[in-house]
């Protein structure tokens, strides 16, 4: 039962909580399938356009014992036994249903009398159902179908989680299933049909066909376009000659490119481009939040536990943590009032007045508001600096480790010799308010957090005398005036924080200059994405206007994320330094010469590559259907649990984008769809061999799910990698 409850289970996509919400192929379970076949699958599993009355009813008992038990600090009264986990805590409580049994005794006994173990649960269930062994896969695949968001982020809980030390919900997929089906069984006696895998109709088919037609023509004219921009550029790369007055990292994220061309054109200025965790596979624990958050790409697992410690006097300290406590009160004497039976209408009479001000301010003053309701905190608690730790623990990051984490990063980026005065590590995040779907804006590789702890922490290892020494027994000079900093770029605002400033007291003049840069960069790119929201920026300070829409709890449209992003690209910035990519390319830096074993390019196409190519299907199958692969419109979404967003009181988890991120309108698309384009500066012979070794990029290429070209160094020439694996040469 357990191998057939696993197996059901592909299916499915996980499902991460709003807390560090991150993109993923919602027809990731479907892999496995070329594209077009998993398209119309996924449409069957998850696109039916009629549920019975009897599903429904299956649906909502499952969602409200589901949303009770999952729940992380919404409700006021938990439900009873969590701990226990959630089969058997709801079993305990299950005969008391009246929904459940509609006073029936015999239901009501047949509860009562559910075995202690979910897997026995299940075969009972399947046996009462009346579903043959053969058919038990796909029967339960099915019913977890019917509900892909929750099912999905218990997948999530099962297989993706890192789990904590003390665990008050433990549940399993099993544990789903075997409630699924017991409340099947009493709502649905006849919810097994033979026919269960009944072919699409007419209607369905036909749309999966203009589907795959729309997507071809559209993924051919942009490949086009594109290539036609890059190819000239490849044939005229060169070596620079003058040293830059500062190099930046950036984060891959598709985001980072219009700022960084607007940067570079300020002055003498290089930028990277690197997956926003910067190679460290780290844990991350602030001094002041009790819960640590994973630091890295959900693929991996953290290695190294990373705290941040306080840099304040103990006064100081004392003064932070007092103030925390004071706020922490506050809040809690609040909720603990507002959600309690008897006092909410106490409440809004004591407070109501006050409340009415406070929200006519945000409405008409989100700005001026957002800065009084920060300086009010301020004054409680004042903010302090940090700066991380990283051999606090057994579990730090030892000095070889160190060294070895900062030359594969410096390797993977192509940054071995040439080295600026000073090189800036920028990691990035955003600000928004009223967002459930904030944490999807900030750093994807950062597990959906913020990327200034990694870059803090990469800066600091890299300014290690005795890491330098080890770079440079293996080959990577770095010159001794060369300073590492550390910066975080708001994507929402463009403004770049800057971290670490008294390190470069030996370049003053330089980080003056960088700062000066920054500042005009920002002005720029601002007045560019206020363009994209169908605003003219012609007299208007776009640089206010981009705050403004930060700061407004209204604002469903605070910034546009990674919409229509389109390709990857993995080659020298040189290539693609004097095109403008409208914002739709991630960029990967990499020096193929200095890569003879390939094992650099290997890492790129199967983790960073990978971690785009879910972001790049999320946005498509968001657009493509809203309803069944997005979460319908921020408008109408409820907060469950504080897991994830419903739709009205008793929906499923919305696993997807919002309608807001993907539309300008109800009507009118913002996002492209198309799947992604990967551009690979390499030899293809290189590309094959890696294919070879790598079955996650077969899958990937072979399946159509992404899309290759090969740009030859030998002859600068564009080479299309087909399905069967042959390389066609693109005519331009």
């Amino acid at each position: 039962m357990q191998d057939a409850v696993s197996r059901a289970g592909r299916v499915l996509a996980p499902v991460w909580p709003l807390k560090t919400f991150i993109a993923c192929n919602p027809l990731q379970g479907l892999e496995s399938m070329p594209f077009e076949q998993a398209l119309r699958e996924g449409t069957r599993l998850f696109g039916l356009p009629e549920i019975s009355p009897a599903l429904e009813a299956v649906n909502r008992q499952l969602i409200k014992w589901g949303h009770v038990f999952l729940d992380e600090g919404q409700a006021t009264i938990p439900m009873p036994n969590r701990h226990l986990g959630f089969y058997a805590a709801w079993r305990q409580l299950a005969f008391l249903d009246d929904e459940l049994h509609g006073f029936d005794d015999d239901r009501r006994e047949w509860l009562k009398a559910l075995p202690e173990a979910p897997e026995d649960a299940i075969l009972l269930c399947l046996e009462a159902l009346g579903v043959i062994e053969e058919e038990h896969v796909p029967f339960l695949s099915q019913s977890l179908a019917y509900l892909p968001g929750w099912s999905g982020y218990v997948k999530w809980r099962t297989e993706w989680q890192t789990p904590p030390a003390v665990n008050p919900n433990p549940i399993t997929m099993t544990d789903w299933l075997a409630v699924r089906l017991a409340i099947t069984s009493m709502l649905w006696p006849d919810a097994y049909q033979p026919t269960i895998r009944q072919a699409l109709s007419p209607v369905a088919t036909e749309k999966v066909e203009k589907t795959m037609i729309q997507l071809e023509q559209s993924e051919a004219v942009y490949r086009r376009q594109l290539l036609t921009q890059l190819l000239p550029q490849a044939r005229q790369l060169g070596v620079a000659e003058q040293r830059p007055d500062a190099q930046l990292v950036f984060c891959i994220d598709v985001r980072s490119e219009p700022f960084r061309r607007r940067l570079e054109a300020q002055g003498r200025y290089e930028t990277f481009g690197f997956a926003g965790f910067f190679g460290l596979p780290i844990r991350v624990h602030h001094h002041a939040d009790p819960e640590a958050h994973d630091a890295c790409p959900v693929l991996l697992k953290p290695r190294h536990e990373v705290h941040e410690t306080p840099l304040a006097d103990e006064a100081q300290l004392q003064r932070f943590q007092t103030g925390g406590r004071v706020l922490k009160g506050l809040k809690a004497t609040y909720n603990a009032l507002k959600y309690n039976f008897a006092t909410p209408f106490a409440l809004v009479e004591t407070l109501g007045a006050a409340c009415g001000l406070l929200m006519l301010g945000r409405t008409l003053a989100p700005v001026s508001s957002q800065r009084l309701r920060e300086s009010l905190t301020g004054a409680i608690q004042p903010e302090i600096p940090t700066k991380p730790d990283c051999c606090a623990t057994p579990a730090g990051i030892s000095a070889a480790e160190q060294a070895t984490y900062a030359e594969t990063a410096l390797r993977l980026m192509g940054l071995t010799t040439g080295f600026g005065k000073l090189v800036v590590f920028c990691g990035h995040g955003s600000t928004t308010q009223n967002n459930a779907y904030a944490s999807a804006l900030d750093c994807g590789a950062c597990g959906g957090n913020h990327g200034g702890p990694n870059a803090q922490l990469m800066a600091q290892i890299l300014n290690t005398p005795s890491v330098r020494q080890k770079l440079a027994q293996n080959g990577i000079e770095i010159p001794t005036d060369t300073v590492f900093m550390a910066a975080e770029h708001n994507t929402t605002t463009d403004e770049v924080t800057l971290y670490d400033e008294p390190l470069a007291t030996t370049n003053a003049s330089k980080l003056q200059g960088l700062q000066t840069a920054l500042v005009a960069a920002r002005r720029s790119n601002s007045a560019n994405r206020y363009n994209t929201f169908g605003r003219s920026s012609e007299g208007v300070d776009t640089v206010g206007a981009t705050v403004r829409r930060s700061a407004d709890w209204a604002e469903v449209r605070p910034e546009w994320g990674l919409a229509r992003n389109a390709a990857f690209i993995v080659g020298p910035r040189q290539l693609t330094r004097q095109v403008d990519l409208e914002g739709r390319c991630f960029l990967h830096s990499y020096e193929w010469e200095s890569d003879v074993e390939s094992k650099l390019l290997e890492t790129i196409l199967t983790a960073p590559m990978v971690v785009a190519q879910w972001i790049n299907n999320q946005y498509l199958f968001s657009t493509l259907d809203n309803v069944a692969y997005g979460s319908g419109s921020k408008v109408t979404h409820n907060v469950a649990g504080k897991l994830g967003v419903m739709q009205g009181n008793a929906s499923d988890l919305m696993h997807g984008l919002p309608l807001q991120s993907v539309f300008a309108s109800d009507e009118t698309r913002y996002h492209e769809p198309q799947r992604l384009l990967t551009v690979v500066y390499a030899p293809r012979y290189r590309i094959d061999q890696i294919i070879e070794r790598q079955p996650v990029l077969q899958t990937l290429f072979f399946n159509g799910w992404v899309k290759l070209v090969a740009i030859e160094p030998t002859d600068n020439r564009a080479y299309r990698l087909d399905v069967s694996g042959i390389w066609q040469r693109l005519a331009f």
